[in-house]
């Protein structure tokens, strides 16, 4: 914990950025019948039946001191969608980074073995090498600001009925456009000190 909350205090720096990421599943919900819409003095309305689509999975990227995020939506969330999206991060997000330090939760996939799995040997060690993955501690993902980003998105996007793929990633990333051209950023106040305070009983008791 106290190492994600020291990372939380560097300074920007473009050859080092820090940057957090999570994922999430989607369920597509599709309409079985047209919904009436909303006029004067009249809610919209929906009938309770619905159609169920599939699940799609969502990964987010989320630089805090940039304000800026980027969500892509896949069919699965495996180690080949996972080290996929990380040489996203790597090649097309921050191309000119000496090493790129990364905030995400402890998930089996989330490990450079990925890489080995899905890129050639020479490719997965230059993935892992300018990649520095730091785990968020069990039932602490609330460390993680991009668990943040996902919740936000939620509440002002998904929080209704989506129908297929499509329609999920129209919507998504209009959503992430706008927040990224307002340089929303998360205002973290939660440091070591409150940790070794208001978290007190999770650490190590020591008897003199």
């Amino acid at each position: 914990m106290e190492e994600v909350l020291e990372i939380y205090k560097l300074p920007y720096d473009a050859k080092r950025p820090v940057l957090c990421m999570d994922e999430m599943p989607k369920q597509l919900l599709a309409d079985t019948q047209e919904p009436t819409k909303c006029e004067a003095g009249k809610p919209a309305r929906e009938d309770y039946e619905y159609k169920r689509n599939g699940v799609e999975d969502l990964f987010m990227v989320f630089e805090p001191l940039q304000g800026k995020r980027f969500v892509e939506v896949e069919d699965q969330r495996r180690r080949i969608e996972w080290a996929h999206f990380m040489k996203f991060i790597s090649d097309e997000l921050h191309p000119e980074a000496e090493k790129i330090v990364v905030v995400l939760d402890n998930l089996n996939t989330h490990t450079p073995a990925s890489f080995y799995q899905v890129f050639e040997p020479a490719e997965a060690r230059r993935l892992a090498d300018r990649i520095e993955l730091h785990f968020t501690p069990k039932h602490g993902s609330w460390l993680n600001m991009a668990e943040i980003e996902l919740s936000v998105l939620t509440r002002q996007c998904l929080d209704r009925r989506i129908p297929d793929k499509e329609t999920l990633i129209r919507e998504v990333s209009a959503w992430q456009n706008q927040r990224n051209d307002e340089v929303v950023k998360v205002l973290w106040q939660f440091t070591t000190a409150d940790a070794r305070i208001k978290l007190k009983s999770l650490y190590p008791q020591i008897h003199a």
